[in-house]
């Protein structure tokens, strides 16, 4: 699928070229939209977002659209609950709309008491409400079509964030659960390369009703009179990967990658179960495809914050999953289909040896303020240094697990990201620095 991206008949294209020289790009765009209609059981689809947050703000622009069109101008409020992605409020303000945030209980599911007294209080001007399923804490929340089956009634939509679809394809669908709106992340569900600065791919996917307000065409005058991409299908090219992943897996490949997704996250949330806190399982004790581990008693136990424990991943080889989200202090690792069986217990080894240089700190036997964690990461340059000071030999920093290869090494030792957010720091050359003698003189004067 990736090889073909390199096909000038698809990369060099120009998004406005006449139709009839692009008959085949069109049927292919037309039938990926066919496939991703099907599978989350809607009627009308829309590639013009170029990501997921600008698929969340077209959502909420269908909406608007559609509401204003039957003359309900007096819907404002989307209701948001307080485990939803950050970019959905800010999504929800930007296209108009005011926000109500609906609590969620001790097990991360929306809270319903909450939800029923603010559904009430605002039932006349409730415009949608955003929900992701699976959960953003990673279990499958029961009483989902009932919510939605509430709002129907009081003449509202339901927007799904379709951030978890990797766990819904074949099994379920936001159409089946009562959705009129789902963005999908073709960069999470559907094989898009996600990382490196994009593109990624947001289309949306509403209900019958909800066609006529999609975004369309900006050249296009005849139809709708709003769009989200300058061009008629954002990053066109790339849908040819998730046309392909569609094409050769079919129905059954498909369901078979979901429930692999969500069997990778079970057996990893299992692994390191015996070792960690897993913060949210489902009443039977699974989770969904994705499971969060809770770090936060570190911090008293042997001063280690979850940041540390990130850090230390890059000696093992590893990159750490999200951090601090939804949960603080906490890792949210969501391994996917793709990972292999090797790749995950490479990953559940090293936070298992992660966890016994914790315990060695809480057991005294490291120094709290002086050890493998809190000095990681430890780049190749420190290995050739020939003044190594550290309490602990190199091995144990560098090939923690005792590996013959590593798959990368740090480049940079611990950085204070807060510092780096919070100021200016120039990037020039010694020799600009030389010249513009910013060490004597203000910067602010060469940024005028």
């Amino acid at each position: 699928a990736m090889k073909a991206l390199s096909d000038p008949n698809l990369s060099a294209i120009h998004p406005f070229a006449p139709k009839a020289y692009t008959k085949g790009y069109l049927e292919m765009i037309s039938t990926l939209g066919d496939y991703l209609c099907d599978i989350c059981e809607m009627e009308g689809v829309s590639f013009q977002p170029n990501s997921g947050a600008q698929g969340e703000y077209a959502g909420l622009l269908v909406i608007d659209h559609y509401l204003k069109a039957k003359g309900d101008t007096k819907r404002h409020i989307v209701f948001i609950p307080t485990s939803a992605h950050g970019t959905n409020p800010a999504s929800a303000m930007i296209a108009g709309f005011d926000v109500v945030a609906i609590a969620c209980d001790e097990d991360g599911n929306i809270d319903q008491e909450d939800f029923n007294i603010k559904l009430e209080k605002h039932k006349d001007v409730l415009a949608a409400m955003m929900i992701t399923y699976p959960s953003t804490f990673g279990v499958f929340e029961r009483g989902l079509a009932d919510l939605c089956q509430k709002l129907h009634q009081v003449g509202a939509l339901v927007y799904m964030d379709g951030a978890n679809l990797n766990a819904q394809v074949g099994l379920c669908s936001p159409g089946a659960i009562g959705a009129d709106v789902v963005h999908i992340n073709l960069h999470k569900t559907f094989s898009i390369p996600h990382g490196g600065g994009g593109p990624g791919m947001g289309p949306i996917c509403v209900t019958k009703q909800l066609i006529d307000f999609l975004p369309q065409d900006p050249q296009d005058e005849s139809k709708s009179s709003y769009s989200i991409a300058s061009a008629p299908y954002s990053s066109a090219s790339i849908l040819q990967i998730s046309y392909a992943t569609i094409k050769m897996l079919g129905s059954v490949g498909l369901s078979h990658a979901t429930k692999i997704a969500i069997l990778h996250a079970n057996y990893m949330a299992k692994r390191l179960s015996e070792h960690y806190s897993v913060l949210f399982t489902g009443p039977k004790g699974f989770v969904a495809h994705e499971f969060i581990i809770d770090c936060r008693a570190f911090k008293k136990s042997a001063q280690i914050d979850v940041e540390d424990v990130a850090k230390r991943l890059m000696d093992y080889g590893c990159h750490a999953p999200t951090m601090s989200w939804p949960v603080a202090g906490t890792l949210m690792i969501e391994p996917t289909e793709s990972e292999t069986k090797e790749e995950m217990d490479r990953f559940c080894d090293a936070m298992i040896s992660i966890r016994a240089e914790i315990k060695a700190i809480e057991d005294g036997l490291a120094d709290s303020k002086n050890n493998l964690l809190k000095n990681a990461p430890h780049p190749l340059a420190s290995f050739m240094d020939m003044n190594w000071s550290y309490p602990y030999s190199r091995s144990e920093a560098a090939y923690p697990l005792g590996q013959a290869k590593k798959p990368i090494w740090p480049t940079v030792a611990r950085i204070d990201n807060a510092y780096g957010d919070r100021n200016l720091v120039c990037s020039c050359t010694v020799e600009l620095e030389d010249n513009l003698d910013i060490k004597k003189k203000n910067l602010k004067t060469y940024l005028v």
